[in-house]
C-alpha cells in the first residue's frame, strides 16, 4: 500500500460512505497479474487527486460481500462512490494517462 491508497475492508467502506466521503475503490486480489500491474498506477493518480477523493484498495478474496454488493465479477475493478452511489466503473487494467482522465470526468 501507499500513503494515498489504503487497503480496507467493507465495513470501512461503509462508513466512509455513511460519512459522505467520496471514494474510488479498487477491487483486487493478490493473485492477479493485472491488479498488480494496476496498484502503481493507483498510488500515482492518488496522489494527485486525493484532494478530490480518499483512494482504496479492497481485496475481493476477503471480502466477497463487498464485491458482491459491487457487482464485482471480474477484477481490477476500480469503483467511483459519490454519495453513496456507483458513479462510474473501470473494468480491467489502464494506464495512467487512462485512469487520470477516468477519474477527471467522473471525480
Amino acid at each position: 500500500m501507499s500513503e494515498y491508497v489504503k487497503e480496507i475492508d467493507g465495513a470501512q467502506l461503509k462508513e466512509l460512505l455513511a460519512a459522505g466521503k467520496t471514494v474510488v475503490c479498487d477491487f483486487w486480489a493478490s493473485w492477479c497479474g493485472p491488479c498488480r500491474m494496476l496498484a502503481p498506477v493507483m498510488d500515482e493518480v492518488a496522489k494527485e487527486f486525493s484532494d478530490k477523493a480518499e483512494f482504496v484498495k479492497i481485496d475481493v478474496d476477503s471480502n466477497n460481500e463487498a464485491a458482491a454488493e459491487y457487482g464485482v465479477m471480474s477484477i481490477p475493478y476500480v469503483v467511483v462512490l459519490k454519495d453513496g452511489e456507483v458513479k462510474a466503473k473501470n473494468l480491467g487494467f489502464v494506464p495512467a494517462e487512462v485512469m487520470r482522465e477516468f477519474l477527471k470526468g467522473n471525480l
